[in-house]
């Protein structure tokens, strides 16, 4: 396989990544964390707007929506991103970002919703099939301090069947194609993180030298780098096969590989960061730590690292 990115696609990553430049600065981030992590209606129509959520519904493939979510996870825009750019061809608004969709996969013993006070529409991803229901019929306890102070939980305690969207077949499309988006976002993170360690470490200097030429910060610095790169091959390959139309059996192993490598690869980055920077790398006053915290966040979404390790293993 290629997976070097023709001139379209270069420069639709490019289009992304320079609007997020300009929109989504750090700077947003910490601010945006004082809200309670209240999602900006302007930013998710910009979003829309630049066609975050339709680029599938406009006849782009799998492959040019995975490099616009690696972009987005760089960034650490938060909200239900892969939620609405799933639902943009079944809810109306979700395409130009006018409604704000979330999406839910039940599990015990506990269930979590996120952004719960800011969604319009929430989609209910079951075996049998996909239904959507009114945020407001959810009931639940908010987490008074998540983990991401941008990803608001609460704890589900009723969740009502809803009215059916789609069939069981839509169901596993959304549960595979929400893998591999999702780990287009952990790669982001991976290569967000790794510029920031890379950055302190040139700058901070101990015993008169840059800690970045120490063999020891090297090291740690090209095993973010060689965790990132085998997560680029693994995502790219598996929106490649999706938009190939390959068996379809293969195509759910694929994006489950490339989840359960984005997932260790995005926790190890984050951590590693953190490491980088030493004993700042935890507080709040470094970015370090956010990175780590919305790959913990991450690899929740459409089951984690190790539920993905077990089953490719059954499946061999």
């Amino acid at each position: 396989m290629d997976f070097e990115l023709n001139d379209d696609e270069r420069s639709l990553q490019e289009g992304i990544r320079s609007f997020l430049t300009g929109r989504c600065t750090i700077d947003v981030v910490r601010a945006n964390e004082e809200t309670g992590g209240a999602l900006d209606r302007g930013l998710w129509q910009e979003l829309g707007a630049v066609g975050v959520f339709s680029l599938r519904a406009d006849g782009f493939g799998t492959t040019e929506s995975v490099l616009a979510f690696e972009e987005l996870g760089r960034s650490l825009v938060a909200g239900p991103l892969v939620a609405s750019h799933l639902a943009a061809t079944l809810v109306p608004g979700a395409a130009d970002g006018s409604r704000i969709v979330g999406l839910i996969e039940p599990s015990e013993p506990v269930i979590v919703a996120e952004h719960l006070a800011s969604l319009d529409d929430l989609i209910v991803v079951r075996p049998e099939g996909l239904f959507v229901v009114h945020p407001a019929d959810v009931i639940g306890v908010h987490a008074e301090r998540p983990l991401d102070a941008l990803t608001p939980i609460t704890a589900v305690s009723h969740l009502p069947q809803g009215e059916q969207l789609a069939d069981a077949a839509a169901a596993h499309i959304w549960h595979r194609d929400g893998m591999v988006l999702t780990a287009a976002l952990q790669l982001g993170l991976c290569l967000a993180s790794i510029d920031l360690a890379k950055q302190y470490a040139m700058q901070r200097e101990q015993f008169g030298r840059p800690i970045g030429s120490f063999q020891a910060v090297k090291h740690l610095l090209a095993d973010m780098l060689t965790k990132a790169e085998v997560t680029r091959a693994a995502v790219y390959a598996a929106a490649v096969n999706i938009d190939g139309r390959g068996d379809s059996t293969d195509l759910m192993q694929t994006a489950r590989m490339a989840k359960m490598l984005a997932g260790d690869s995005a926790l190890f980055c984050g951590k590693t960061g953190i490491q980088v920077h030493g004993g700042m790398g935890f507080t709040w006053e470094v970015d370090a730590q956010r990175y780590w915290k919305r790959a913990c966040v991450l690899d929740t979404h459409f089951g984690n690292s190790d539920e993905h390790a077990a089953a490719f293993s059954a499946a061999l």
